[in-house]
């Protein structure tokens, strides 16, 4: 038994190949920032193999996607242009004009693929780019009527514009839209569907000012992250570059001059990062006490609303050190509390704030 193979046994991949340029990312690097997009007869004829041919498939495909979900056969309306064009991304600092983000030919893939015999639901489960969906409401909504397993996957990063600028992200005014959107749809289609958002703690350029902003928006937007992710440099990713010369790329770098950024690299800074991010676990409690008395926010440090984190400690906790500490505990239940899910014992709130 292969657990990552059981985990997409009925997912198909319909293309290769992403123009974000994400700094942290090399996917662009491996596969290109040109799509590749496989043909509908191609597909669909993997969809029909899966349904006739493996083992336990009950009628649901789990996921129609790639490195990113709605790239399908997204590409610049040029060749010339294509031909020539040295931007690291297609979609930063703004969408270029030159690209189609006309996403018709993935709608009709979608209702081909709904339409095969034996075919219950087809579901996306690979990372939307929504700031290429906004751009087609059209997709959003038949995305959101027939596509969505309750929970769809987006990836704001942060909600700081100098991390963002690092991380060749855009701004969170995207994502206001696309949440707009989702929630318009999935109330005309009379269906309690939820954003999950991914963010991305010690990230070169973060600086503990950047990780409380977000660690604030979460709470106010009443999101709970059990699961977390701290960037880690790996190989050709310029975010990488950016870690171990300290300095950034994207603006020139010149031996007297250019950008320098400030990475967070001892262990004590990236387990603080993490544990903004984890701002409502009690083991992070005491830490996040002390940076915020150092930074001088202890406004933040009490039992309301307006508060961060509160000032009492529950008995038997804090005591590991805060989030990344070396104790081999494990966190129970894993998940994303969202804004419609407060605790495990509780319903689905209907409103988003």
């Amino acid at each position: 038994r292969i657990p990552a193979y059981e985990m997409i046994r009925f997912s198909v991949n319909i293309m290769r190949g992403c123009f974000g340029g994400c700094t942290f990312c090399s996917i662009t690097e491996h596969e290109g920032r040109i799509i590749q997009s496989r043909s509908e007869a191609s597909i669909l004829r993997e969809i029909e193999d899966i349904r006739d041919q493996t083992p336990g498939f009950t009628g649901v495909i789990s996921d129609l996607g790639g490195p990113t979900a709605n790239m399908y056969r997204l590409a610049c309306k040029s060749k010339a242009i294509e031909q020539a064009c040295r931007r690291l991304s297609c979609v930063y600092p703004e969408i270029c004009p030159n690209l189609d983000t006309d996403h018709s030919s993935l709608i009709g893939l979608y209702r081909k693929a709904r339409e095969l015999p034996g075919i219950k639901k087809v579901l996306i489960a690979s990372g939307l780019r929504y700031d290429l969906a906004i751009r087609d409401p059209a997709y959003v909504r038949e995305l959101v009527t027939h596509h969505v397993g309750g929970y769809l996957k987006i990836a704001p990063e942060h909600t700081e514009a100098g991390p963002l600028a690092k991380m060749m992200k855009p701004g969170l005014g995207a994502y206001d839209r696309f949440k707009a959107l989702f929630e318009q749809f999935s109330k005309e289609a009379g269906k309690q569907q939820y954003l999950i958002p991914y963010f991305i703690a010690a990230h070169p350029g973060t600086t503990d000012e950047d990780m409380l902003n977000l660690a604030l928006w979460l709470k106010r937007n009443g999101f709970r992250a059990d699961q977390v992710q701290a960037f880690l440099p790996g190989p050709m990713a310029l975010a990488t570059a950016m870690y171990h010369s300290g300095r950034n790329p994207l603006k020139g770098v010149h031996r007297d001059r250019g950008e320098l950024v400030e990475s967070p690299k001892g262990l004590k800074q990236r387990r603080l990062h993490k544990a903004f991010l984890r701002y409502h676990d009690p083991e992070n409690w005491p830490l996040l006490r002390d940076t915020l008395k150092r930074m001088g926010r202890s406004e933040l440090i009490g039992n309301g609303k307006r508060h961060l984190i509160p000032a009492w400690q529950p008995a038997g906790t804090g005591a590991s050190g805060g989030e990344g500490a070396r104790t081999g505990r494990k966190h129970q239940g894993q998940r994303f509390l969202t804004q419609h899910a407060r605790a495990a014992s509780s319903a689905p709130k209907t409103s988003g704030r």
